[in-house]
């Protein structure tokens, strides 16, 4: 027989390994790697193997691509929100703080603040023309605006520093901006909630403000629906006096936002309220977290399908060599022996599929920015069309605990593929195996 060479050559190492000292490897080690490397009489099974082996490693890839530019898509909504929302907001009851450098002083001792800043939130109706549309209004120190918020940053028209106290300047979204219709440097009138009693009655509160400014930060909750003027005006259009409606605080770990919310309210009175944005954006952020476990379930079915793949393989192969087996049972290798020989086989299987996998699905997901421009210039397409999506450009963010659990989860589907073939091999009588050899 064809492999009865290397049969025998396994009982040789399986006696020698139980010699102290020997380097010799151990026997089901040796089989395995033989039958898996081997070039069989059934081509049919080799085709299996590597079909095996390409879809596992198809699997793995497309999971650590897809989870990688899901983490893209969060990291860069975060970003984009926190840019104009706060990582901790302080506030007053009824949203009245009085004493809000005391605050702020408080908050800064704290080691992760890197940050803080007044503000003043309320809402307003904003007019021009025949138009009229609902905004919230939030008053901001410009320079400190900038330690806490980007958006400065994002300026399409105009500065944030433009807003000065008593001059009654406004800084729009560049979707409200659209909907009044107005360019920088014209005016708009707000209505403020808050009415003024008169003789003939209680009458809104007016006020003419100049637009100094257009900003868009790539969300349209903010693009169409905030307007920033200086802390000062927000306080004489809102009645507020001295008072603002609270503190606004950027951390170094976003992540901490808890943490250090607990913290710093310790340390402050009852009459403040901190909140922070886990509670703030809680929703949104859990539906994007819930959404990312639910693609991870559905694409490592694609790494189970081709683990039924080393099941079918197992199989046929162990049909193949079932004298073999016999040959080995005779030379006195035990039933867990046999089992280990196959067991060897197919993990060799999801080994090399999942370390392609793994590969290639680092690589492409940490140049997804090269590829997918490449693609969508070939194919004449735009994926995510600007006239769409605020974000135009497929972001990709590689974490590597993903990346190892995608790895040892696939590691471990292709082990449990062998079980059950490779027990049916161990079950082998080599009486009914060579009766017919």
């Amino acid at each position: 027989m064809r492999d009865c060479s290397i049969l025998a050559r396994a009982s040789r190492a399986s006696s020698a390994q139980a010699s102290p000292g020997t380097d010799a490897l151990r026997y089901e080690l040796l089989v395995g790697l033989r039958y898996t490397r081997a070039k069989r009489r059934n081509h049919f099974i080799s085709f299996i193997s590597l079909i095996s082996m390409a879809g596992i490693g198809l699997g793995v890839m497309a999971l650590i691509v897809v989870l990688s530019v899901m983490n893209g898509f969060q990291k860069e909504l975060r970003e984009r929100i926190l840019g104009v929302a706060s990582h901790v907001q302080i506030s007053g009851v009824n949203n009245k703080l009085a004493d809000w450098p005391a605050v702020a002083k408080i908050a800064a001792q704290h080691p992760r603040v890197v940050g803080s800043a007044p503000f003043v939130n309320a809402q307003g109706l904003l007019s021009s023309g025949q138009t009229v549309r609902g905004a919230i209004v939030r008053g901001v120190i410009p320079e400190m605006e900038d330690k806490v918020a980007d958006i400065g940053a994002h300026m399409r028209a105009g500065r944030l520093d433009a807003l000065k106290g008593g001059e009654f300047g406004i800084v729009l979204g560049s979707e409200l901006a659209r909907a009044l219709g107005v360019l920088n440097g014209e005016k708009i009138v707000i209505i403020a909630p808050q009415g003024q009693v008169t003789p003939a009655g209680v009458v809104p509160r007016l006020k003419q403000f100049t637009v100094v400014g257009i900003f868009d930060v790539g969300m349209f909750e903010y693009d169409s629906g905030l307007a920033l003027i200086h802390i000062e005006d927000a306080q004489k259009l809102f009645q507020l006096g001295d008072n603002v409606t609270g503190v606004r605080l950027k951390l170094d770990d976003l992540f901490a936002a808890r943490t250090v919310t607990r913290e710093v309210m310790a340390k402050l009175d009852a009459q403040t309220i901190g909140t922070d944005w886990t509670k703030s954006h809680a929703n949104f952020f859990r539906a994007v977290e819930i959404e990312k476990r639910v693609m991870f379930v559905i694409l490592l079915l694609i790494v189970a399908v081709a683990a039924f793949n080393i099941v079918s393989t197992l199989v046929m192969a162990v049909t193949d060599k079932q004298a073999d087996i016999a040959i080995l049972r005779t030379l006195g290798a035990s039933p867990m022996s046999i089992l280990q020989i196959f067991v060897v086989q197919g993990v060799l299987i999801g080994v090399i599929g999942t370390f392609m996998g793994v590969a290639f699905g680092v690589l492409l997901a940490l140049n997804i920015d090269v590829v997918v421009p490449a693609l969508e210039k070939v194919f004449s397409v735009q994926f995510l069309s600007k006239d769409i999506y605020y974000i135009s450009d497929l972001p990709s963010d590689v974490q590597w605990p993903d990346v190892i659990v995608i790895g040892v989860v696939s590691l471990l589907i292709s082990l449990f593929a062998t079980i059950y073939p490779s027990w049916r091999a161990s079950r082998v009588n080599p009486a009914e195996a060579l009766r017919y050899e």
